[in-house]
């Protein structure tokens, strides 16, 4: 543990696939000698990242920098990975948006940074790439104010771009810095920045009257001063240093790295976690060794040598090898074999680690990501950030049979692992459902499924959760009879079903009277009643938003049991659902679209086209607005594409269930006859 959380420093690098993140993290390992060469091979190592050469899941790095501790979080740069962003903006004080100078901000650099600024994280830029052919600084400068609202302050100045990019001028430092290797050459800065470097002293200095002051009556204001004020902006989110540089060549990482130490928010300023206690009540926790141990699960790896390797936020306290703490969302103790720092592929052991520190667990028996690790005398629940709900769904089978059984473990591990990434099993058709943010999420972690798991399995189609509700009052009843040798079975009830108002789900009343069925069968009732709503009557997808009234039945003293009562049930609720209108449900979705002003009419359009409703739209940063609608999820299987191509890439969407709709009747028997074409293949 370093000893002092003032001297630790998180950060997450985010942006857009292709910018350089996983390069840049391998380029400052490389330079401190941590890795043999700067190759992302040394980032990727999940067994998909390798064979696919793109980071998928967060990668973590720690280490010293001139005498501050270092975390770096390496984040995917694919829309379906957002959940691995979100936590690591989550757990980090400091967000660098790397920037790829070729192609500027990107649809992944507008998206992460918003997440940023949502979640109020001071945001510095490393502009990348310099040495590609095309680099722009300036126009890159000059998007960067164009889409955001925070002031953005160049800090260096590149000396070349393309194939003469040989360097960086500090403004703030008044040196030059030409590179020949790893290793910089200070030199004075050259007179012809001087205006530049008036123009990012003017945008400091209007940060503190007093230093403003001095500065307009012509006093020289020293660097140390300049920084202690860029430092509290930027921890306010009020300014974002800009910084230029090339993963690949080195050239700025130093700069940037330098930067991070000087101005970067340390545990100690920054906010404290909100947190539910046992009783529910909200607190805060504040990083402090004093208070007792508390760390949040922002990542959980699934190695198929090591197992269950699991990544914390310490926020309170400190951990040692040897101590018990405990899982709280699983109420599960876990002894604590060793202490590890992360440093991608390999961990390094140490005796503890403190508040703002990352740990490396092995082997937990439990760690989903989201989860909080704590003392057992206090039980808190750090409130995890939202993900965007998981909608794009397929079937899986395994392709072999001694795979059924492993199927569920794989899946449940991965499911630890992704907030975004959910399955499940439907006994009653057979099919394991796996959902997630898209087609990539989706193949990504079959693969993986099949590299870590030795589980190969065929993919269907994308699955629409649809369900049945009725819309009229129909009373049913069943009587079931059947003798054997020895005792017979019978059950006998009368129902009342009547529709709900959307989102009440089930309700069940007993309106028995006289003991005309016995008390103990009365739950057998509700039991079958629950078992026939798993499959409608129209399409057999299950049944919500009804109530089911039990008024009336019989029983026989020798021949009445809970099995027969369930099967009454049963047969009583397919008979009520199919007369009282039976109608298919589908899930309406909240969407919220961010796109170019001079696209929002074609998107509402498109909107329309879907059978959605545009609620309207508001500004979202410089050129932007949100197109706010409620559309139904099967007409935005495809919407990412066409967005994309209405926008030329620059558009993305977020949506989350809203609630259940009666689909149109003619969409509903297209459904209807779909699902029964499906059901006669399950049957062959």
């Amino acid at each position: 543990m370093m000893g002092d959380i003032r001297n630790v420093r998180t950060a997450a690098l985010i942006g857009h696939n292709g910018s350089g993140k996983s390069l840049l993290l391998a380029r400052i390992l490389y330079k401190l000698n941590m890795i043999d060469k700067p190759e992302t091979k040394y980032v990727d190592y999940d067994p998909v990242e390798e064979e696919k050469g793109a980071s998928f899941s967060s990668h973590v790095a720690s280490f010293e920098w001139k005498g501050k501790r270092m975390f770096l979080i390496d984040t995917p740069g694919f829309a379906d990975f957002i959940s691995e962003v979100i936590n690591a903006i989550f757990v980090a004080e400091n967000v660098v948006s790397v920037v790829n100078a070729v192609a500027g901000v990107e649809i992944q650099t507008e998206r992460t940074w918003n997440l940023a600024e949502e979640m109020k994280k001071p945001i510095m830029v490393f502009v990348n790439q310099m040495d590609k052919e095309r680099a722009n600084f300036d126009n890159v400068v000059a998007e960067l104010k164009e889409r955001f609202s925070r002031k953005i302050l160049p800090l260096v100045v590149p000396i070349g771009a393309a194939e003469n990019f040989e360097g960086v001028v500090d403004l703030l430092k008044k040196k030059a810095y030409r590179y020949n290797g790893e290793e910089p050459v200070e030199e004075d800065m050259p007179s012809e920045f001087d205006e530049l470097r008036s123009e990012i002293l003017e945008d400091i200095v209007e940060q503190d009257e007093e230093l403003m002051m001095r500065y307009l009556d012509g006093e020289e204001i020293g660097y140390d001063e300049l920084v202690k004020v860029l430092k509290e902006s930027y921890r306010k989110g009020e300014l974002v240093p800009v910084i230029a540089g090339s993963a690949l060549s080195g050239i700025g990482v130093d700069v940037l790295l330098d930067y991070l130490e000087n101005i970067g928010v340390s545990p100690a300023e920054a906010s404290p976690y909100r947190a539910t206690m046992e009783d529910g009540k909200e607190v805060e926790i504040p990083f402090s060794e004093e208070e007792p141990f508390c760390a949040y699960i922002f990542k959980s790896v699934v190695d198929q040598f090591v197992g269950r390797i699991t990544f914390a936020k310490v926020i309170a306290g400190t951990l040692k090898s040897g101590d018990t703490i405990v899982n709280v969302q699983k109420d599960t103790s876990e002894k604590v074999g060793h202490v590890y720092l992360p440093v991608l592929k390999q961990q390094k052991e140490v005796e503890s680690v403190g508040p703002g520190e990352i740990v490396v667990l092995l082997k937990l028996k439990e760690g989903a990501v989201g989860e909080t690790l704590a003392h057992r005398d206090r039980r808190v629940k750090i409130i995890a950030p939202s993900f965007p709900e998981p909608m794009f769904s397929r079937s899986v089978h395994p392709k072999s049979k001694s795979d059924i059984d492993k199927i569920s473990g794989g899946l449940s591990r991965l499911s630890d692992s992704d907030p975004t990434f959910v399955w499940e099993y439907d006994p009653e058709t057979g099919e394991t459902v796996i959902s997630g943010l898209g087609a990539m999420h989706l193949d990504v972690m079959v693969e993986r499924l099949k590299k870590i798991f030795g589980v190969d399995v065929e993919v269907g189609r994308p699955k629409i959760a649809y369900r049945e509700t009725i819309t009229a009052t129909a009373i049913a009843e069943h009587k079931h009879k059947k003798q054997t040798g020895g005792h017979g079975q019978y059950g006998h009830v009368k129902i009342q079903l009547e529709p709900l108002p959307r989102g009440q789900g089930y309700e069940f009343v007993d309106k028995i009277v006289g003991g005309v069925i016995p008390r103990n069968f009365i739950p057998s009732v509700d039991k079958g009643v629950r078992e026939a709503m798993k499959r409608g009557v129209l399409a057999g997808y299950p049944v919500t938003d009804v109530r089911v009234i039990l008024f009336d039945g019989s029983y026989h003293e020798v021949d009445s049991s809970d099995i027969s009562f369930q099967i009454a049930a049963i047969q009583a609720f397919k008979k009520g659902m199919e007369a009282a209108k039976p109608v298919i449900l589908e899930p309406i979705m909240e969407v919220e679209v961010f796109v170019p002003e001079e696209n929002a009419g074609d998107v509402m359009g498109e909107i329309s086209s879907r059978r959605g409703r545009p609620l309207g739209m508001e500004p979202s940063g410089k050129g932007m607005v949100k197109v706010k609608a409620e559309v139904p999820l099967a007409e935005m299987l495809d919407f990412s594409n066409k967005l994309s191509s209405i926008t030329s890439g620059r558009g993305y969407f977020t949506m989350r269930f809203q609630r259940y709709e009666i689909v149109p009747p003619n969409i509903q028997e297209k459904i209807i006859e779909e699902r029964r074409r499906e059901m006669q293949e399950q049957e062959k």
